[in-house]
């Protein structure tokens, strides 16, 4: 039997639609290399494609899809609600799909439980509103024509617990984007979402540019043994651990590099020794929001 490609691996959502195992990240991907590194990687075979109206670069993620010649029925493009705009929901996904230059985006993501009064730099949280309400408006969205799912991101136990608890919460979110890395597995998160039927999609999935996981010994000697870089290992693992993955470059070397995952695969005993790396950090902290998201308790 024929090993099932990564490169046209999908996983499956509680909405019956697939998504793409590997997507291009955007986060603080330089402005001016996006549309280029959006357009080689969707050439390269990529088709899932991440931004987010935060990111600032939506239009020329747009760009780049239009310039790759890639029929839009066949890429999976992700985009976020900002924090800014909780309270116009419907409003944002109009500018986001402006900015895009599409009639409609695959997934449309909460992106962070935290929601923030326009024009206070992120730093006031509303009184009267929360991530609850933002989801009873993202909820009207479905069947609209111009989401084919919703999703929340940074959704951590206690905060999905309370969200889906709520008797307003008739959806239950088809994807979690959260950081994934050795470094940072969150295994009670991504087995409470499994349990409640959320598909886990993995940022930051390399660590970072400058990450302690570049170094690991244990990656190191895996990668060796397998004439793989450290990052081709670190995307296997996340993929076998069953989660989306999204590793971020504006590199095309790099680009290819990180989509060329078929062929081979981890043993169950590669893959239970990146579980036991004990280092710990997050790329991605809550302390720049004026609300707690991360409580320490998803490990």
């Amino acid at each position: 039997m024929a090993e099932m490609k990564n490169t046209t691996k999908t996983f499956p959502l509680n909405t019956g639609h697939e998504i793409p195992a590997i997507g291009l990240g955007t986060w603080q991907s330089s402005p001016g290399d996006v549309a280029a590194a959006v357009a080689a990687a969707l050439q390269a075979g990529y088709r899932h494609i991440d931004t987010a109206f935060a990111y600032g670069n939506e239009r020329e993620v747009g760009e780049g899809i239009r310039r790759s010649g890639v029929p839009r029925d066949q890429i999976w493009v992700t985009t976020k609600l900002d924090n800014a705009w909780h309270k116009r929901v419907g409003e944002a996904l109009d500018r986001s799909l402006e900015n895009l230059g599409l009639e409609h985006v695959d997934l449309y993501l909460v992106h962070w439980p935290s929601s923030t009064v326009p024009g206070s730099g992120g730093k006031q949280h509303y009184e009267d509103w929360d991530f609850v309400d933002t989801w009873r408006e993202m909820q009207k969205l479905v069947g609209t024509g111009k989401v084919k799912t919703i999703g929340v991101s940074n959704f951590g136990i206690k905060n999905l617990e309370r969200l889906l608890s709520d008797p307003s919460c008739k959806i239950v979110p088809a994807v979690n984007q959260i950081e994934l890395h050795p470094a940072n597995p969150s295994p009670k998160l991504v087995a409470y979402c499994r349990e409640k039927g959320i598909h886990c999609s993995g940022y930051s999935p390399l660590g970072s540019s400058g990450s302690l996981l570049n170094t690991n010994p244990t990656l190191a000697a895996i990668a060796k043994d397998k004439n793989r870089s450290i990052q081709q290992v670190l995307l296997a693992w996340g993929l076998q651990k069953g989660w989306s993955v999204l590793p971020k470059s504006v590199t095309p070397q790099r680009i290819e590099a990180n989509f060329d995952l078929d062929g081979w695969s981890l043993t169950e005993e590669e893959v239970a020794k990146i579980d036991a790396i004990q280092d710990r950090f997050k790329i991605c902290g809550d302390g720049w929001l004026p609300v707690k998201v991360f409580f320490g308790d998803d490990e």
